[in-house]
């Protein structure tokens, strides 16, 4: 499947009119019935692209959209509550715990993020008295953030093991012996509240980035998610689509595929300026103590990836911009695009061959 970047529709945004890129659609019945032609379609959509939609609208998926809207309402609580309360125990690792606003770099130069977030992971919320604040364990809470986690958790796996298949991958090669339930690992649910901004605020978006997961799961209603498809020259918009998932490849994936699938290059920034944006991503991570190849060459574990990824992301631009182009966007590459507006270039890419933050972080 050949990248098409014949868009048939653009939106406004930021004074120009922005593509809204085609993606393919997979369906989850059909993975689970590991049809022949759908694992075809996936592999080339990981392969081709790094993203895709998943359609979850059969009697199979419907219960992750259930589960969707209870998070949904769930984050609307928890964003409303005091600082006091939502910051009760801070970060607690970087994968689980809340991060304010302007935590990292913006979507634009010289700017900060502009979203706050509170992570809640796969093996924290299994364990007896999980670390979360308070606001956030209630009964009903807890129960709606197990649904959620058990639902994505489910659909990558499925989605793992139909790659696994269309590869011709078998045994101890099938990426999913590489995620298995019972070991430690940095998946973890993401629910992330963008405040009202426009593109001359302080505060805006969520800076271009390739995951640090092997597959991201996405639900957002609303437009402002980007990604850059391999081979053009600029963001374009990700339509939301009822009943559905937006699926990223992540740098793990990449690298445990022998680099043969795209990691996505994606970012967030405000189509609307005045509304309050919302989205839950699940991310499925390897085994903390899995091997591969990273786009430096290292033979390195998925922990070591995730934690030094994590520093590099979270640093400020002049560290970024340190850091080996491994870093934020996986290894992945971007065609010359021409120059933006000095008020609207993106925020630096880590420069190519730098070592600094590299020797940095692994003492992280």
């Amino acid at each position: 499947m050949a990248i098409s970047t014949e868009v048939p529709q653009t939106r406004e945004w930021n004074g120009k009119k922005v593509p809204v890129y085609p993606m393919e659609v997979i369906d989850f019945s059909k993975l689970l019935s590991q049809e022949p032609v759908e694992i075809e379609r996936l592999v080339s959509a990981c392969q081709d692209a790094g993203y895709f939609y998943l359609d979850l609208r059969g009697i199979d998926g419907r219960r992750m959209l259930e589960d969707q809207q209870d998070t949904l309402k769930l984050m609307y609580r928890f964003f409303d509550a005091p600082l006091e309360a939502k910051n009760e125990f801070g970060l607690v690792a970087p994968h689980l715990g809340y991060e304010p606003i302007g935590s990292r770099t913006g979507v634009l130069e010289n700017t900060k993020d502009g979203y706050e977030m509170i992570k809640v992971s796969r093996d924290e919320i299994q364990k007896d008295s999980p670390h979360l604040p308070a606001v956030l364990k209630t009964s009903p809470d807890m129960k709606v953030l197990e649904h959620a986690i058990a639902g994505a958790n489910i659909a990558t796996k499925t989605i793992l093991a139909a790659l696994s298949t269309g590869l011709g991958l078998t045994g101890a090669a099938r990426f999913e012996n590489s995620h298995r339930n019972d070991r430690p690992s940095t998946s973890t649910l993401a629910m992330m509240h963008y405040i009202p901004s426009d593109p001359k605020a302080k505060n805006i978006g969520h800076q271009k980035h390739t995951d640090i997961s092997s597959l991201t799961f996405l639900f957002a209603e609303q437009w402002g998610l980007q990604v850059r498809p391999p081979g053009s020259k600029e963001f374009g918009f990700v339509e939301p689509r009822d009943g559905m998932a937006v699926i990223n490849v992540g740098d793990s994936l990449r690298f445990a595929s022998g680099h043969t699938m795209q990691s996505c290059i994606h970012r967030v920034v405000p189509l609307d300026p005045t509304e309050h944006r919302y989205s839950i991503a699940y991310f499925l991570r390897a085994e903390n103590d899995t091997m591969f190849t990273d786009s430096e060459g290292r033979y390195i574990t998925a922990g070591q990836w995730h934690d030094e990824k994590f520093f590099a992301f979270t640093s400020p631009p002049e560290l970024q911009a340190l850091a080996p182009s491994s870093m934020i966007l996986g290894g992945m590459t971007e065609e010359d695009a021409e120059a933006d507006e000095i008020e609207t270039k993106d925020a630096p890419s880590p420069i190519v061959g730098a070592t600094n933050l590299k020797e940095a972080v692994q003492v992280y």
